[in-house]
């Protein structure tokens, strides 16, 4: 009590600015405490921080801290889903991705564990226990220091007072001076010891140094290791996706649908056409009486989806005209394509009418084949539409109004109606001709229901006539199949794609032995060149 008593005394002492106050630290020494503080302070916000930012349980193992991760819960409820959607796409798609995500928990957690361990816990203990035990030294020399000065100015008091009083001061004062010399032994030692304590402290900066570069090491080995999991997991995501024929065909190029679902005929211009067939030949102003918003955007969806429940459709032969424009008019490329854009309005202006048929028939051949088989196939439909047009009013001049802007336009031009203006005059002009000498062009029969996808039942079910590209059927209605080709992977396929050159003889190089109409143009003799083109003699063309 006595010895605190002092301490108190002298601190008062020096805090007024009546006794001195001895510093027996060097300004080396003095410096490198200033620099503890700024150390332990960043090494205790990097220990804060990196805790932040793991996502496992602090402490634990690597196989605890991996079932407690997000990554993990994400991963079992990918693989869970994909057992209940067992082999659609979805379900392929999540059981990769599951399997991924897992990895990633797997590779986290391992990238946590070795930072706790060889960054983070380190950082604490410099934060918490090295820096720490020093400053405490630190005190205990400043405790140490204020004994010595308080037993040294007591020293000094009773020296100056043996001046007067000379009765028992001798020995007063040699106690103090034994006090004072064992207090200043105290100070040195304390002083020396702390002094080496943060000699070796900066002298292992660098090793602390390393902590740091360990930490960036460490993340960028779990990142390559991550990024090795991706990069295994994309490319069979990405085959999955690929391979997986269902996608939508309205906006898609035609050729890439055709390709993906293993078809001849796209699928929205085939069901369609069946559907009309069935239920709209007589139907007055297809095309041009416009169907319901929400009927015509459900029929757009279920062709996208190649759902197999067309049938309430068969009551609404405008919604089905309706769908077929606009999956003619969102094509990327017109089905006449933007290339003959130019070739077909010189046709359109030529004056002769046996020259413009054969122009007309020479560029024709010019479509790339899938372009043709599917033109071919439209016109051969319009063609039989326009047969009963005194029912319908559909004559092929009013089919070529409504229907020739969906299949040719210009590539860069304004606004829709600025496109639709400058191109129907000269549409019209190239439809009506190919519409009319439908058997002169294509002079090959057409199987409507080409894909074999539309099964006509024995029970009539409407008053309307049907058509299935065999004269014979004259009622029934059409069942509609859900193609293979677009319900499975392609692997899977079981119809194989048809040849557009073997089921087509115009584009084989073949001659043409069906009969033509009465009244339409000579065919132009020739063979079919290179690209394609079918050369004919220049000569007009005679009619018969």
């Amino acid at each position: 009590m006595k010895k605190q008593f002092n301490r108190m005394k002298q601190l008062a002492n020096q805090t007024v600015g009546r006794a001195e106050k001895t510093e027996v630290l060097s300004e080396d020494l003095l410096q490198i405490e200033r620099r503890l503080d700024t150390v332990r302070s960043m090494c205790h916000h990097s220990h804060k921080r990196l805790m932040a930012c793991f996502q496992g349980q602090h402490g634990t193992d690597a196989e605890r801290r991996h079932k407690k991760l997000p990554l993990t819960a994400l991963a079992q409820n990918m693989q869970e889903a994909s057992t209940q959607l067992e082999d659609s796409l979805l379900g392929k798609m999540l059981e990769t991705c599951g399997d991924a995500e897992n990895q990633l928990a797997l590779e986290l957690s391992q990238h946590e564990v070795f930072v706790e361990k060889e960054i983070v816990d380190p950082l604490y203990g410099i934060a918490e226990v090295e820096i720490p035990n020093i400053q405490k030294q630190r005190k205990q020399l400043a405790k140490l220091v204020l004994d010595w000065d308080s037993v040294r100015a007591r020293w000094n008091q009773a020296h100056k007072s043996s001046a007067t009083n000379f009765q028992g001061l001798p020995s007063k004062i040699d106690t103090l001076k034994e006090e004072m010399d064992e207090a200043g032994n105290k100070v040195e030692q304390c002083k020396d010891q702390l002094a080496a304590d943060m000699y070796n402290f900066m002298a292992k900066e660098g090793e602390y140094g390393k902590f740091f570069v360990t930490l960036l090491e460490a993340q960028a080995d779990y990142h390559r290791k991550a990024l090795a999991v991706l990069e295994k997991a994309l490319p069979e995501l990405r085959a999955h996706q690929d391979k997986w024929a269902e996608k939508p065909a309205f906006g898609t190029p035609l050729e890439e649908h055709l390709k993906r679902s293993g078809r001849e005929i796209a699928l929205p211009i085939e069901a369609c056409v069946m559907l009309l067939l069935e239920t709209g030949m007589k139907e007055e102003g297809l095309f041009r009486i416009g169907a319901g918003a929400s009927k015509l955007k459900k029929l757009k969806a279920a062709l996208d989806c190649s759902t197999s429940h067309l049938d309430e459709f068969y009551s609404d032969p405008h919604a089905v005209a309706g769908a077929l424009k606009s999956y003619l008019r969102e094509l990327p490329e017109p089905l006449m394509t933007f290339n003959l854009y130019e070739e077909w309005t010189q046709v359109a202006s030529v004056q002769d009418q046996d020259k413009k048929l054969q122009d007309l028939w020479r560029t024709c051949q010019k479509l790339p084949p899938h372009n043709f088989v599917n033109f071919r196939y439209l016109i051969k439909f319009l063609a039989k539409l326009a047969q009963t047009s005194d029912i319908n009013k559909m004559t092929p001049s009013n089919i070529a109004i409504v229907l020739g802007p969906n299949l040719l336009w210009a590539k860069n031009e304004g606004t829709l109606a600025e496109m639709a203006a400058a191109t129907s005059v000269h549409v019209v002009a190239v439809i009506e001709p190919i519409i009319q000498h439908a058997n002169w062009f294509f002079p090959e029969e057409v199987e409507f229901n080409v894909s074999e996808a539309f099964v006509p039942l024995a029970t009539p079910t409407s008053n309307h006539s049907s058509h299935t590209g065999i004269d014979s059927v004259d009622s029934g209605t059409l069942e509609r199949k859900r193609p293979a080709s677009m319900a499975v992977m392609e692997g899977d396929l079981v119809k194989k794609e048809r040849c557009v050159q073997s089921c087509s003889p115009l584009h084989a190089g073949g001659s043409w032995h069906a009969e033509v109409n009465p009244g339409s143009p000579v065919l132009p003799e020739g063979t079919r060149g290179p690209g394609g083109v079918h050369s004919a003699p220049p000569a007009r063309v005679q009619r018969v």
